[in-house]
């Protein structure tokens, strides 16, 4: 299992190796060069919602790439979904529950790999923080093809990681809702 996810985040960091110069800052794309969209991203606190960046969204031949740009999050490999609705609010079941569940437009009911499409389309390759909490790591997202197909709805990172399986645990582990930015 461990060597299907590394596969997944180095075939993700291949691609945009190949098609962008690797800094270690995000990348700046041009508007009028590309088709895209940027998704801004805020820490879920009680104390109120916190800025930590931004996702660029990037139609690309091969499916949607999203491009991180946050700062100020756990270190380590964090799952990273598209959620149905486009809210970050907080509900009595905890913050950032008004994002409902992961996206599932099929109704497939299955938690999945990013590449299966048997399973939710929201479901994308896990995030990785470097150990000073930043997120710069590309990931591809084949099962979406258009990025009208994000709009309305929301995009979250969870606390801890992602096996991308409902077994042992439903939803493939992932913990708490931890940073979140509505799809407009």
């Amino acid at each position: 299992m461990k060597k299907i996810l590394l596969a997944g985040v180095l075939a993700s960091t291949l691609l945009f190796a190949a098609e962008h110069k690797h800094e270690e800052e995000a990348v700046n794309f041009d508007p009028k060069s590309v088709e895209h969209l940027v998704i801004p991203m805020n820490l879920l606190s009680e104390k109120g919602d916190v800025s930590v960046g931004e996702v660029v969204a990037v139609k690309t031949n091969y499916g949607v790439a999203f491009f991180p740009n946050l700062k100020g999050i756990e270190a380590g490999i964090h799952g990273f979904h598209v959620h149905t609705n486009p809210d970050c609010g907080a509900t009595d079941k905890g913050l950032g529950m008004k994002a409902g569940g992961h996206w599932d437009p099929t109704d497939t009911k299955k938690h999945s790999f990013p590449w299966d499409d048997a399973g939710h389309k929201g479901d994308l390759p896990a995030l990785v923080a470097d150990k000073d909490g930043n997120a710069i790591y590309p990931v591809l997202a084949p099962k979406i093809k258009s990025l009208d197909e994000l709009k309305g709805h929301s995009l979250m990172v969870h606390v801890g990681g992602d096996n991308h399986s409902d077994h042992p645990k439903a939803l493939g582990g992932g913990g708490a809702r931890l940073v979140c930015g509505v799809i407009k």
